[in-house]
């Protein structure tokens, strides 16, 4: 799989197969979903242990890469279809880029754009992406990641209080 190398601005630069990018820490393209229901939880995904980064640990409900030559809301709503079995519309709500090295030897650097869905069904997730999920009230969230930060991915701790304060601004 390729991904899209963007600068700082988000203006794309390339294109790099995606192990490469991660293994020279190219910056590229990302998204994050974040889903909610209405009692306010958060959709957790538990990574599959398989996954080349991060397995095992909790994260926000789906993200992935923007691949090349693609829709970028039809790749979001594809991959949250693919990893958790979740048909919902989603809404850009901000970006953000990160960096952080793994013990793998492996470099995140991602420009990402964090997408916000609303779902209150039951997931149907994709064994071979995701081991677990729950539903978790963002307050509990925010306390856990306090309390064992070692459980959650590098990004979702980056980016779970921005969406917090973003989730609480529209409740005003």
């Amino acid at each position: 799989m390729n991904v899209i190398l963007v600068d700082y601005n988000n203006k794309e630069i390339g294109v790099s197969e995606k192990i490469e990018a991660h293994k020279y820490g190219f910056l590229h393209k990302a998204f994050s979903i974040f889903v909610l229901n209405d009692q306010n939880e958060l959709l957790l995904q538990k990574r599959q242990i398989t996954k080349y980064h991060c397995g095992g640990l909790w994260t926000n409900t789906c993200c992935s890469h923007q691949r090349p030559n693609c829709i970028e809301y039809n790749t979001v709503m594809q991959q949250l279809d693919f990893e958790m079995g979740i048909q919902c519309s989603v809404k850009r709500i901000f970006d953000f880029y990160y960096y952080v090295s793994f013990e793998n030897g492996l470099i995140e650097h991602e420009y990402d754009t964090i997408y916000l869905g609303y779902f209150n069904d039951k997931p149907n997730i994709n064994r071979n992406e995701v081991s677990d999920y729950k539903w978790l009230d963002l307050n509990l969230i925010k306390q856990d990641i306090a309390l064992y930060p070692n459980d959650y991915t590098y990004w979702f701790k980056s980016i779970f209080l921005p969406f917090l304060d973003f989730v609480n601004i529209l409740k005003k």
